[in-house]
């Protein structure tokens, strides 16, 4: 299939239309490569991407490496404190530099020798001095943009791009009340999908499967469908009202209350989006988040993690008590990857057509045309 019958804008007539009238994506979109590719090129090489939590690099010389979109990457808290991002490819002839975590003084090539700070400055280029105009000052590695919104990372590989504080609009207002700075990461679990990435990010922001999917988990819990919370930026979210913890299973007792919610924060829990592929839910005792890699049309790996606030952490119960946090997800999760895998699946058929969406589906809607949004004004 050429790139410009998938990325024919005419295909997407019934997606644009209001929600009560709007089909899905086409069953291409999830798969084929020629969109995928648009995608990458136009969204996830353009916007700012979460990368992970400040505690995934906690201490001065504390490293991690990642690959995003096909773009390997270093993570590294310099002996200064400062968290950076670097590509992870030798300014000599290209080979990866380290892999995996660790700690370390200075990154050494492990082809050539080459030697760089943390703060990415190469050190050492053995023999170079023989090359004619060699500068060792014009060879280190090269840095990545990186901001960090109250401990959580986020990375943009476009010089020209705004900042993560106008891209993220009035999330950070909306949700300033759970005091995320004062939050340490408790847990960090990954899962590598057979799924597209959009179909996840579609599951996780609407209810409308909770009753079959979550049949004896989540859907215990008393619910309502809220409409969309009004947002500005590159986000999208629900409230949903409640009393208690949403990150429990009914009849299980956690933490107390984070003391700094105030307004809708301190009424239920939020679910919300930031686009492309970041989902946070917070609610009444914590957050946790749901981070997807893509790793090509049809795979993706989710990392899923969460935090507390220092205070709970702190508490001498809080070992015991947090694996019944750990026990919700352990179980809710993996019946999220099933289905999406599942559905993956099913729409690789070529019998495969768009669907109908539900009331129930208002955020699937605004997920299909912000990527259309993206996706064709870039072509």
């Amino acid at each position: 299939m050429s790139r410009e019958v998938v990325i024919n804008p005419a295909l997407f007539r019934r997606v644009r239309m209001p929600l009560e009238q709007a089909e899905t994506l086409p069953a291409s979109c999830y798969y084929a490569e020629e969109f995928y590719k648009a995608e990458i090129d136009n969204i996830f090489m353009k916007v700012w991407n979460f990368i992970g939590h400040v505690d995934y690099v906690p201490n001065p010389g504390d490293y991690y490496t990642l690959e995003f979109v096909g773009v390997p990457i270093i993570l590294i808290r310099d002996q200064q404190g400062q968290v950076r991002a670097f590509a992870n490819t030798c300014r000599h002839r290209g080979c990866q530099i380290v892999e995996g975590s660790g700690n370390c003084k200075a990154f050494v090539c492990p082809y050539h020798g080459w030697t760089y700070a943390l703060n990415g400055d190469l050190l050492s280029a053995p023999e170079m001095h023989l090359t004619k105009d060699f500068r060792q000052s014009f060879y280190g590695l090269k840095p990545i943009r990186l901001e960090i919104w109250e401990g959580f990372i986020f990375v943009n590989f476009d010089p020209t791009a705004g900042s993560l504080s106008e891209y993220l609009g009035d999330l950070p207002e909306t949700l300033a009340s759970y005091r995320f700075g004062d939050m340490r990461m408790t847990r960090r679990v990954e899962y590598m999908l057979s799924c597209n990435w959009k179909i996840y990010v579609e599951n996780a922001m609407e209810a409308y499967h909770v009753p079959m999917v979550h049949m004896r988990t989540l859907h215990k819990q008393k619910r309502e469908t809220p409409p969309p919370v009004p947002s500005k930026g590159n986000w999208v979210g629900l409230h949903v009202r409640h009393q208690g913890s949403r990150a429990l299973l009914t009849g299980d007792t956690g933490f107390p209350p984070i003391k700094t919610l105030s307004g809708l924060a301190a009424q239920g829990s939020y679910y919300t989006l930031i686009y492309p592929s970041t989902m946070f839910g917070c609610t009444v005792d914590c957050m946790w988040w749901l981070e997807l890699h893509p790793q090509g049309p049809e795979k993706t790996r989710l990392i899923v993690g969460s935090c507390f606030p220092s205070e709970t952490v702190a508490r001498a119960d809080f070992n015991e008590v947090v694996q019944r946090y750990d026990k919700r997800w352990n179980i809710s999760i993996p019946e999220d990857n099933a289905i999406s895998e599942l559905q993956q699946k099913g729409i690789r058929s070529p019998l495969a057509e768009s669907g109908r969406l539900s009331h129930m589906e208002p955020l699937v809607h605004s997920i299909a045309n912000w990527v259309l949004d993206k996706v064709l004004d870039g072509r």
